[in-house]
């Protein structure tokens, strides 16, 4: 069975398969590759998908779904601008996810649609393939998040496909262009399509692919230029009705074909010309180059250091487009490759390679990256990043927490994503608690928490007590994903606000040290106190009151002097603390019973002090 490799667009949907060597997309019945990603439903009866969905949508426009790769794995409440410019209406009884009101039927999700489009995308594949096709290979957006590539994943189970590998779209077309043309060198791919726009560096040298860096912004594409180009002649499309809006989109959609060859088209019966269409979508073509310099930066790298710009997507067919990469690269963009088809092709041969029989290439590795910094929530609300952004994958990593406060038997684990310093900066992905940890001594246990993002860029989360071996496992499964410009937001806030984060962070954890400090020391002289001299005590509790009025602090400034005072309260109360680590020896050596050893040292009979039961609590590092 041979494995195929399948385009998920927002406009246009493609499956492609290797033969006898080489990569060719599959053609339907007119012999066209590309199936518009359109579904209508017609109640109980199969729905209707692609190139007869779009040309009646205006026909049926309460039934009839596109472009619902936007609203992937989104909530509700980030989606409802898009909602209303396409016109869907969003059923508000579920705050979770996105579910459109279908007329004749019930509540249909952008999972259900694409798995009608892949379902469409598998027959076409049996039909040419004469049987099953064994996998496939899945492309996504770069910049798709934790929660759009889960519900792609998603939509190919509805449909009945085996995911081998979800692929970054900018990576499958390297890998189509390299593998073609058998060139090594730094690529930049340039991938504007219907609804989305990544960026993403590579390096391919002796069969070795590494993604270097990517950015981009999951809400810009060729839908945008659809309605910049129909407000030109109908500016008050938001108040037709929805069928007029759709029989316009689609004028206008038509006409920025035309205009990708001609200098006039005509909307509606009103001519537009090409200067006019490149005026009004020249903002929407400038959004996309500060996620071309932020790519290019992270990965070290200037235009003059790429030997090749790579075209991909069908808004890449604009002139205008072509002529904007051109001057920020200082190059011309490389065509020969079909830009919708480049993304299948790429997919194909991937998943040709997956079968181990490949004759593309005996020793490729594809070494592809997160868009991202992956982190948990520690003490006073900070991050502890994991995995920082444009790390390679599949990865992982570890680290060790421990309680914060005595007795404490659970602790919540809150995962997040982004670049910046403070958890409340960041975009929360999920929480889960380890329970059941043993009653000890704050900063006794032992936690270790394992980051891994697999080859698909889906997150697994689990966590260890050592000393008890008590565990819990989260695959990281949100119900929505990052807002439109949400990343590319973070990515600039990051960056903005770097010195300012840093400085915050040093202060909540000088924050965090100094109250576990005092409060130990409250508990040693509320039981120890008779073991000091007047004059001792009276020193410490000056030190003490000292940092006890200042450690709540917001002020950067004070961060040093809440240091300097932990410090000299360690200094000070160095010697009280040596008298009851000895006083503790001798009775525990005395030859007693550890019964009446615990009960004068105020232990349990697990060997953990006697304390009121606290709450769970954020991990400590």
């Amino acid at each position: 069975m041979a494995n195929i490799g399948i385009d998920l667009g927002t406009t246009n949907s493609l499956v492609a398969v290797v033969m006898s060597g080489k990569a060719r997309c599959l053609l339907d019945e007119g012999g066209s590759a590309l199936l518009p990603s359109v579904v209508r439903y017609e109640g109980p009866n199969p729905p209707v998908v692609g190139r007869v969905a779009l040309d009646e949508a205006p026909q049926f426009p309460g039934r009839t779904f596109s472009s619902t790769k936007r609203f992937m794995g989104r909530a509700p409440a980030d989606c409802r601008e898009d909602a209303r410019i396409f016109r869907y209406r969003m059923d508000d009884a579920e705050p979770r996810f996105v579910r459109f009101l279908c007329e004749g039927r019930g509540p249909v999700t952008p999972v259900e649609v694409a798995s009608e489009v892949l379902k469409t995308l598998k027959i076409r594949a049996v039909e040419c393939l004469f049987g099953e096709p064994g996998g496939a290979v899945i492309t996504v957006p770069a910049y798709f998040d934790d929660a759009q590539r889960q519900a792609t994943k998603d939509a190919a189970r509805l449909a009945g496909l085996e995911v081998l590998r979800l692929l970054n779209e900018p990576t499958a077309a390297a890998i189509a262009y390299g593998l073609d043309r058998r060139k090594d060198g730094r690529f930049a791919v340039y991938d504007l399509g219907g609804g989305t726009f990544d960026v993403s560096i590579l390096d391919l040298n002796d069969g070795i692919f590494q993604v270097l860096a990517t950015a981009g912004d999951t809400h810009l594409g060729g839908d945008d230029f659809d309605r910049a180009l129909a407000a030109l002649v109908v500016p008050d499309l938001a108040a037709r009705t929805d069928a007029e809006a759709r029989t316009v989109l689609a004028a206008a959609e038509a006409a920025k074909r035309e205009l990708s060859a001609s200098d006039v088209a005509t909307i509606a019966g009103a001519p537009v010309t090409r200067a006019a269409f490149e005026a009004a979508i020249a903002p929407i073509v400038a959004r996309t180059t500060a996620a071309c310099r932020q790519a290019l930066a992270d990965a070290g790298l200037t235009p003059a250091d790429i030997d090749a710009v790579v075209l991909v997507g069908g808004s890449t067919r604009v002139p205008y487009v072509r002529r904007h990469v051109a001057e920020l690269f200082g190059r011309e963009p490389f065509s020969d490759l079909n830009p919708d088809e480049v993304v299948a092709i790429g997919a194909a041969m991937q998943a040709d390679i997956l079968t181990g029989t490949s004759q593309l290439s005996d020793d490729l590795l594809l070494l592809d990256v997160i868009p991202l910094s992956l982190g948990l929530e520690v003490m006073g609300g900070i991050v502890e990043k994991f995995i920082p952004r444009c790390s390679p994958i599949p990865i992982s990593a570890s680290q060790t927490f421990t309680t914060h406060a005595d007795g404490q038997t659970g602790i919540d684990l809150h995962i997040l994503q982004g670049d910046r310093e403070l958890a409340r900066d960041n975009r929360s992905l999920g929480r889960f608690t380890l329970k059941g940890l043993p009653r000890l001594p704050a900063g006794i246990p032992r936690i270790k928490v394992d980051f891994l993002v697999d080859a698909d860029g889906i997150l697994r989360v689990s966590a260890r007590e050592e000393f008890t071996g008590v565990e819990t496992t989260i695959e990281v499964k949100p119900s929505y994903g990052l807002t439109e410009d949400e990343i590319e937001a973070m990515l600039e806030a990051s960056i903005d606000n770097a010195e300012t984060d840093v400085e915050d962070r040093m202060l909540i954890e000088a924050r965090v040290e100094a109250e576990g400090i005092l409060a130990a020391l409250d508990k040693a002289l509320a039981a120890d106190r008779a073991m000091l001299m007047d004059e001792d005590h009276a020193a410490i509790v000056a030190v003490a009151e000292a940092l006890r009025a200042l450690h709540a602090s917001t002020d950067p400034a004070d961060r040093k002097r809440i240091v300097d005072l932990s410090h000299e309260l360690d200094a000070v109360s160095a010697g009280f603390a040596q008298a009851r680590i000895e006083r503790d020896l001798t009775l525990a050596l005395s030859g007693r019973s550890a019964d009446t050893v615990g009960a004068e040292l105020g232990l349990t009979n697990d060997g953990t002090r006697v304390t009121q039961d606290p709450e769970k609590a954020h991990a400590r590092p």
